[in-house]
């Protein structure tokens, strides 16, 4: 089985990706900041390296001996209030040139990259691997998305074997949202992204994580893939079903717009890698 690097080891998509990992025979190395923190990984019995993508020695130190590298470091704010995003810009512009250059001359021969599905916002209209969100400059996610578009181009442009990884927005152990929502819907402060009529397409973090097993097992080389659940969904039909499952009262409208709508189609993943999410929907994920 491979031996590969997981660069970010210590986030939450490789705290559900890495004992999977591990169950399926292949060896994991979690390339980390903070050592302390890789419980998960620790548990695993995964093998542990100091790690930050702005610097290639570590990265080459890390990479060395490993076969494929799947880079998972994001500085993304959630709940949690961790996070910046012009770090996470950073990260993705700056840093991956260092990552994807380091994979290089460590001998890496396949690269798996975490994208974000929101690239191709689409509003109502289902879209596919194709579309592409036009922003204006002054939109809060113009330099975000712009970010990983050019983080997309980078992996694309380099002489490593690649997929990309477009994931849906995460919910479920682990990434917060989901508890959020419940928590601010059982006070009755949960309130809908502008009007509610936005679509959000969704994906369970157990099933990204095993997305990418599968992604790894069969490598649909030089691929992007968006991996989302069956049933994108109007922020109001879900933020109405979170407070109903509490027993609160429906969430109002006038909260931020942090990004624009989009309604993807995860018909290529589903095709090229014969993966079908175990959550189809955001009702069968949030039952708690």
């Amino acid at each position: 089985m491979a031996e590969i690097a997981i660069l970010g080891g210590n986030g939450v998509y490789a705290r559900h990706l890495i004992p999977r990992l591990v169950a399926a025979g292949h060896g994991v190395r979690a390339l980390v900041r903070r050592p302390e923190a890789a419980g998960v990984a620790r548990g695993c019995g995964a093998d542990i390296h100091i790690a930050d993508i702005f610097d290639g020695d570590s990265l080459r130190a890390g990479l060395a001996g490993c076969d494929t590298c799947i880079n998972l470091a994001t500085s993304l704010p959630g709940p949690s209030g961790r996070g910046d995003f012009a770090v996470n810009d950073r990260v993705r512009t700056e840093g991956v040139p260092v990552l994807l250059e380091s994979c290089r001359a460590a001998g890496i021969g396949r690269f798996v990259q975490q994208g974000i599905a929101l690239v191709g916002g689409s509003g109502a209209s289902l879209a596919d691997e194709a579309a592409i969100v036009a922003l204006d400059d002054d939109h809060p996610s113009a330099g975000p998305v712009a970010a990983a578009l050019a983080m997309e181009a980078m992996v694309r442009e380099s002489t490593l074997d690649w997929v990309i990884l477009r994931g849906g927005l995460f919910y479920g152990p682990g990434t917060g949202f989901d508890a959020d929502w419940v928590a601010r819907a059982s006070v009755g402060k949960l309130r809908l992204p502008g009007d509610g009529s936005d679509y959000v397409s969704l994906i369970h973090i157990a099933d990204m994580a095993a997305a990418t097993i599968d992604a790894l097992t069969v490598w649909p080389s030089r691929e992007t893939l968006i991996i989302c659940d069956d049933t994108p969904v109007r922020w109001r039909e879900l933020f109405d079903f979170v407070a109903a499952m509490v027993g609160g009262a429906p969430p109002q409208a006038g909260g931020r717009l942090g990004f624009p709508g989009f309604r993807m189609s995860n018909a290529k993943a589903r095709r090229m890698l014969g993966w079908a999410p175990f959550y189809s929907d955001y009702r069968a994920g949030l039952i708690r």
